[in-house]
């Protein structure tokens, strides 16, 4: 979701077809660690080094969209030739320099936007970011100036491809497509050669697209999708038809067009017949019932979020909740994809406990799961998690709870601007403070601007009650 940043240089008399050959300068971390724990908190606090370096651009792009499966957008800048050769000359001096790479400020964005501004110092890009750097505000600034683009192209990953092309095809043609994958002899059978030469294509066209993903993916298994793909080839080269046009498009809008990162927000409130106001801010980057537009789907990320409320009736006010992360990664399964799903977060919040209405406890939630998507309106995700809670705070027994439950619900897009969030869990927590609860949600967000959007949101948490209407804005 945090998306990467990098510059590749064209030759002269570069075409579409050569591009591929140009060459990239790249700057990255030297991951010295497979410790995923160790990994974040170096990335951080600035333990790793950082180093430019060059790549062929196939490279990068195999390494992208075949391998990692992101989708490339390009950003054909408009320099001059002397601009581009003091842009080149200084990259050749940062070619032995090291930099403390901190994931949030000085990473790839950050330094490949100061290689730009070497070459245009009128720009000034790096001058805009004081406490973080997104690869997508980095684009986004590059969009927003004048002329500086003249050309946006989008690469699809393998798995984009794969997902279009199984889009076109019909149920029964996508049954085949699972049969096939599995067995590639099917492709010869008689009610497969029935049907029309062209279907009979794509579907092979998607078949060894996906075995493909597999060879590339799948290390252990390499030698047997390798000899799949070979059967699903051998059978399509039997069909003396040219490949079905499949429109490519990206599951999401170009980054520069979705919301902008930051976002704050004013909101009035009902709970347990008391009315509250409300004053919320995130630092950083999606969640989500954000709009969707620009973002990867059925994908959040919060950082450093904050809200503080005034209770009318009892003239209380307080920090109600912060939120140090929060993660979710919905990856709906087919017979093609069955990713799992996974969250984790962290954070404080307020809660009525054991007698204390307003009592703050610190928590840490994870949970792995599934889900699946339907199109009965717009787009409807539904999602499951087997998760593990702890939270620790002076209104339990003991200071503390550990437990574990369950999390069932459903995101539906009703259109473009409108989207609805429900779900329920239960927790059961055998350690510590024995207890169990009940929280269910129910949010809806509109969206009024790509930046600014009105959010109703019900809680329930236990027998507390919670009515919530936001304004939020992105900046």
């Amino acid at each position: 979701m945090f998306g990467h940043l990098l510059l590749r240089v064209d030759q002269k008399g570069q075409t579409e077809q050569t591009r591929l050959l140009a060459y990239t300068v790249n700057y990255s971390a030297d991951v010295t660690t497979d410790n995923g724990f160790v990994f974040a908190v170096l990335g951080v606090a600035g333990g790793f080094k950082g180093y430019f370096s060059t790549h062929p651009y196939y490279i990068k792009a195999r390494e992208y969209g075949d391998f990692e499966n992101r989708d490339i957008w390009e950003y054909r800048l408009n320099l001059t030739q002397d601009q581009i050769e003091r842009l080149l000359m200084h990259t050749w001096e940062m070619g032995n320099a090291s930099f403390d790479y901190f994931f949030f400020k000085e990473n790839c964005a950050y330094q490949i936007l100061s290689l730009i501004d070497v070459a245009d110092p009128d720009i000034r890009l790096t001058d805009r970011f004081w406490f973080y750097t997104f690869p997508s505000d980095g684009v986004r600034m590059i969009a927003e100036k004048p002329g500086l683009v003249k050309e946006v192209i989008f690469r699809p990953s393998r798995a984009t491809q794969i997902r279009r092309g199984r889009e076109a095809l019909s149920g029964d043609e996508r049954m085949w497509l699972a049969k096939i994958v599995a067995d590639p002899s099917l492709a010869q059978s008689e009610l497969f050669i029935d049907k029309p030469p062209q279907r009979q294509a794509l579907v092979l066209d998607v078949a060894s697209d996906y075995l493909l993903y597999k060879i590339a993916t799948e290390e252990n298994d390499r030698a047997v999708y390798q000899e799949r793909n070979k059967a699903v080839l051998i059978a399509r080269s039997k069909l003396k038809v040219p490949s079905v046009p499949v429109a490519f498009t990206p599951i999401s809008g170009p980054p520069e067009q979705g919301h902008k990162i930051t976002r704050a927000g004013l909101g009035v409130g009902w709970r347990d017949g008391e009315v509250f106001n409300e004053v919320n801010f995130r630092l950083a980057f999606h969640d989500l019932l954000d709009p969707e537009y620009g973002y990867t789907p059925d994908a959040q990320i919060e950082a450093l979020g904050i809200t503080l409320r005034r209770y009318h009736r009892s003239d209380h006010t307080r920090i109600e909740r912060f939120t140090l992360v929060n993660i979710v990664s919905l990856s709906p399964i087919n017979a093609l994809f069955q990713s799992p799903s996974w969250k984790i977060g962290t954070g404080f919040e307020t809660i009525e406990h054991n007698g204390c209405r307003f009592c703050r406890i610190g928590n840490l939630n994870g949970g792995i799961g599934v889900s699946a998507e339907s199109f009965w309106l717009k787009r409807e995700i539904y999602f499951g998690f087997a998760e593990l809670a702890a939270e620790y705070g002076r209104v339990l027994h003991s200071d503390y709870r550990i437990g574990g439950g369950a999390t069932i619900g459903t995101l539906v897009d009703v259109s473009e601007r409108w989207k609805i969030g429900l779900s329920g869990t239960y927790l059961n927590f055998p350690a510590g403070d024995k207890s169990a609860e009940w929280r269910f949600s129910a949010q809806q967000r509109y969206t009024l601007h790509r930046n600014v959007a009105v959010r109703f949101d019900f809680n329930q948490r236990g027998g507390t009650r919670e009515y919530l209407l936001n304004l939020q804005a992105y900046f």
